[in-house]
């Protein structure tokens, strides 16, 4: 599993070391950005979406528990990295995840980082428990993942869904799109109570949206947003039986 990271650490030199260790013992974690100090840790926290912060105790003008203190909502890990360990019942209480003393030991790093994947493992399987309960448990509801949590939707105001590769772009009846990392299939199978048919290996259309079918070898759907989606012969009988 990939990890974004940033390294918060005023020491050019620390900072470098963490960062080639990273690099060199630890692939899976994806080192976003580097911050010397508290107002550049800020800044990068909020316009990354983070899965761990590597994060030395004391800097200039504050220390690592003021700018945890300033986040407020934390949907991070923390690694603590310090040559002091006095600060170790703090770090606990505030929820870190690893606590590594300096100089870094290579194989204690890999612990903290293997530690942290199998957390965000976890939470994403958990998530992915918790989309197929909604969707299958709340009548017109279905939920897409975020970084932050899942977002809920109305069916009915999802007009069609497009595979891209991994991923799925869901259009809405708003002229929204909103793209989730996870298959065409998967929707397929979540919103397979729900009047969606599969008419083309890239198209998942609501079946209520179809405004026109046009004959054809498989023929064509027309939406009731204008769009004209192809439908596969292979796809052109299981459409055709929801307007028997």
């Amino acid at each position: 599993m990939k990890l974004t990271a940033i390294i918060v650490e005023d020491e050019e030199t620390s900072r470098q070391i963490l960062k080639n260790y990273l690099q060199k013992y630890c692939p899976n974690v994806e080192v976003l950005g580097e911050a010397a100090n508290i107002e550049e840790a800020l800044v990068l926290i909020r316009n990354n979406q983070l899965d761990v912060v590597f994060l030395d105790v004391e800097m200039p003008y504050g220390n690592a528990f003021d700018l945890l203190e300033k986040v407020g909502d934390i949907n991070f890990e923390t690694i603590f990295v310090t040559a002091y360990n006095h600060y170790a019942i703090d770090a606990l209480n505030a929820h870190a995840s690893y606590y590594l003393m300096k100089p870094i030991s290579i194989d204690e790093l890999i612990k903290a980082v293997d530690y942290v994947t199998d957390i965000k493992t976890k939470e994403s399987a958990l998530q992915d428990e918790v989309l197929v309960a909604k969707t299958s448990g709340v009548n017109g509801k279905i939920t897409i993942p975020q970084q932050s949590g899942f977002e809920v939707l109305n069916t009915a105001d999802i007009l069609y869904c497009k595979a891209d590769d991994n991923y799925t772009e869901i259009y809405l009846n708003n002229n929204k799109r909103k793209i989730v990392s996870k298959t065409l299939k998967y929707f397929e199978e979540a919103l397979r109570d729900a009047s969606f048919a599969r008419v083309h290996k890239s198209y998942l259309v609501n079946i209520n949206e179809v405004v026109k079918y046009q004959k054809g070898k498989g023929g064509s759907v027309v939406l009731s947003n204008g769009k004209e989606i192809m439908v596969s012969a292979s796809k052109k009988a299981d459409l055709l039986s929801y307007f028997k």
